[in-house]
């Protein structure tokens, strides 16, 4: 099998050639697709499939959508739904905040925003609640994560700049410790969350990588960097910029940040996995690549430089996210089944091969749902992108099944160090 890439051919037999065909989604897609082929021939010594059972996921998909979006008028899966949770209209208020600056200033914000909300978006755990002082409301998990990020970007904690609070800068995450960002996120004892250490860890080492490149971020280092590099010369009205685009710049600029350490020679891989069954040119050979973070980032920057004026392209050039939620629907709906029951007790590591796998299952099998979901809700893939079927959708889904089966447990626990899941 050939890993080829968006754009030219690459050299997989050097470490940066091969570092790089790994960074793209066709190599997401090649090696998951290989190896669902791989388990639907009982090939797989971990899993088995029920192409009968995808039917009942979409079906679950369909059922949690309509409920969800009855107009089904669905957004993308996207950070800013996190930023709606309780039904708090927050983009108002930061709007009317960022109102002196140009677009392309509010832009750069709201990507500043969007960068480090979804890089602090890995599994919270069970017993961790961030109470919102405004609204009132207590929330948790993901939707906790996101609101408790928003209200620490609006008090300026990744800022180095007191003057400029709504702004992330690499000064700012270089000096970011455990405690800062854990009275921001209301931790303490009776109140843990999951890879705290982790969590400060991934935003120092973006502020090393941000201050590295200021030819990407600019002289400050900033995130928002990003959109005067996509962005054309003659300004966002003009603009075309391919979902795909962002995400190879995130994955060029950020591969470093990651602290699983993959790598191939000295190109770092991130969120790139080996498994002994995977096929591949040169020194892709045994690399499953998923950018899981780094595609769920793109996604949530899709709507800031749309709200710019830049139109964005190529959206289906993104996979499914492979995460527990999207990956236990199709375990719990029975898509996927472990060969031994008993592993779903067992702790697992991000790198066991059967994460890996049920990862790569997941991607894949997310292709072949939407298109069930689409025909389920008389919808085609334009008016129905994935980013949107992930949303109405099946990470929804998910989390309604692993609620109704286990409080909302995930059906594999996988130790976390708050970067992948």
């Amino acid at each position: 099998m050939s890993v080829t890439g968006v754009g030219p051919a690459l050299d997989v037999g050097r470490a940066e050639g091969a570092a790089a065909a790994l960074r793209t989604t066709s190599a997401v897609r090649e090696r998951a697709q290989l190896l669902l082929r791989r388990a639907r021939e009982d090939g797989s010594r971990w899993f088995g499939v029920d192409d009968g059972a995808l039917h009942t996921a979409a079906g679950e998909v369909v059922d949690v959508t309509r409920a969800r979006y009855p107009d089904l008028k669905i957004p993308y899966h996207s950070r800013w739904r996190h930023f709606e949770a309780g039904g708090v209209e927050r983009k108002a208020g930061l709007d009317a905040r960022l109102a002196a600056l140009d677009a392309p200033g509010r832009a750069r914000a709201m990507i500043d925003l969007a960068v480090v909300s979804v890089l602090l978006d890995a599994g919270a755990g069970p017993d961790w609640r961030y109470r919102e002082a405004a609204s009132g409301q207590h929330f948790a998990r993901s939707e906790g994560l996101g609101v408790a990020s928003w209200h620490a970007f609006l008090g300026g904690l990744f800022s180095s700049d007191v003057t400029r609070p709504l702004q992330v800068d690499a000064a700012g995450l270089r000096g970011l410790d455990a405690d800062r960002l854990a009275e921001a996120f209301q931790v303490g004892p009776s109140n843990p969350l999951v890879g705290l250490d982790g969590r400060v860890l991934l935003l120092r080492r973006l502020g090393e990588a941000l201050a590295a490149q200021p030819d990407v971020f600019g002289p400050h280092g900033r995130p928002g960097g990003l959109f005067d590099l996509l962005v054309a010369p003659q300004g966002p009205a003009a603009s075309t910029v391919a979902a795909h685009d962002i995400l190879s710049q995130l994955l060029t600029s950020l591969s470093g940040i990651w602290p699983a350490g993959n790598a191939i020679g000295a190109e770092p891989l991130g969120d790139c996995w080996p498994h002994e069954a995977v096929d591949g040119a040169g020194l892709t050979r045994g690399w499953v690549p998923f950018h899981k973070l780094s595609q769920w980032l793109t996604y949530s920057l899709l709507e800031p430089f749309q709200w710019a004026g830049v139109q964005v392209v190529g959206l289906d050039a993104l996979t499914g996210l492979p995460e527990y939620r999207n990956g236990g629907l199709l375990l719990d709906t029975g898509a996927l089944r472990l060969r031994d029951p008993d592993w779903a007790v067992c702790s697992w590591a991000a790198g066991d091969e059967l994460v890996v796998e049920w990862r790569a299952l997941t991607v894949a099998l997310l292709d072949e749902l939407a298109p069930l979901v689409r025909a389920r809700l008389g919808l085609d893939a334009r008016e129905m992108p994935l980013a949107c079927v992930l949303e109405g959708g099946t990470w929804a889904a998910g989390r309604a099944l692993a609620q109704r089966t286990r409080g909302g447990l995930p059906p594999l626990s996988v130790v976390s160090d708050g970067t992948v899941f």
